[in-house]
């Protein structure tokens, strides 16, 4: 299917896979790891209010990650969490929740190790929507962009406040069911507050992508240039941050806050806490219903 955001602001849920907070009482077999809990955090997490799930690929050497990430991706590869089973995960929440949007998120070593086509192959046939490589940068995506199309997966890229105009232009040319728009350069992690170059830089990326209601258009006619979304992430972490970002883009994003709560819970507990937390983060009247459009 499709990602589509059904709110607005919408919001996009990262979660590493396989990361069960510091007291796990489930291990990994010989069958692959246990990825139960981030299963039913994702569930919640959906049920609650997520438009799409970021399933984060643990990775060794995670260095656009802040320390909390880092924490869970090493909790993760010690439990044994490889890249088949986040495909595997994947695949029971799309039968679970079957309109929910679900991302890979993943630095492109793993993937490489893998086999672009094969991952391609398993990610479409588990009903992943969309990949994010956080390292792959547009002017070198060649063979990733062509197998994402084979395939109908939405390829996500980055863009930072550094990014010069040429850069922002083809990630708006190449991108599909959103731009993932970073608020401010370094690493992930909680911030007191929204960065003042993310407006900026969603305005700059808008020169391309055009205005979802229709008050700007994108250059040229093709309807692809106009309306994809931007979601707004990097230190985003409460309700007053998603109010801001809902001024100018169109959905949040948000990671170390939720993966910093599921370390503070116990297996149990963390599908409600990361539910009740989701709840939280949306003031009376903020989000509406929106006309959705596939993109």
């Amino acid at each position: 299917m499709a990602l589509r955001f059904q709110h607005h602001p919408g919001l996009v849920v990262y979660l590493t896979a396989g990361d069960a907070g510091l007291s796990p009482s489930s291990q990994s077999s010989g069958e692959g790891a246990d990825l139960s809990v981030t299963r039913e955090i994702a569930l919640a997490a959906i049920d609650a209010g997520a438009d799409v799930i970021e399933l984060g690929v643990p990775f060794s050497d995670p260095l656009g990650d802040g320390p909390v990430i880092q924490r869970a991706s090493e909790r993760a590869i010690v439990r044994g969490t490889r890249l088949k089973d986040v495909l595997g995960l994947a695949a029971e929440l799309r039968a679970a929740r079957p309109h929910a949007g679900l991302v890979i998120f993943s630095y492109l070593n793993p993937i490489l190790r893998y086999g672009m086509p094969k991952f391609a192959d398993e990610a479409s046939a588990a009903g992943v929507d969309g990949v994010l490589l956080i390292d792959m940068i547009v002017e070198e995506a060649g063979e990733y962009l062509v197998e994402m199309e084979r395939v109908n997966l939405a390829p996500i890229f980055l863009a930072a406040p550094t990014s010069p105009d040429d850069r922002l232009q083809a990630i708006a040319a190449h991108s599909k069911g959103f731009i993932y728009a970073i608020s401010r350069t370094g690493i992930t992690g909680q911030q007191q507050n929204v960065a003042a170059d993310a407006a900026a830089l969603v305005a700059r990326i808008r020169r391309w992508t055009g205005v979802k209601d229709g008050h700007q258009d994108g250059p040229g006619d093709d309807a692809d240039w106009r309306g994809l979304p931007i979601a707004v992430g990097f230190g985003i972490s409460n309700a007053d941050h998603v109010a801001e970002v809902a001024k100018f883009a169109d959905a949040a994003v948000i990671g170390s806050a939720i993966v910093e709560l599921i370390e503070r819970s116990t297996e149990e507990q963390a599908p409600g806490a990361v539910a009740r937390f989701i709840e939280g983060l949306f003031t009376q009247g903020l989000r509406q219903p929106v006309e959705v459009h596939a993109l």
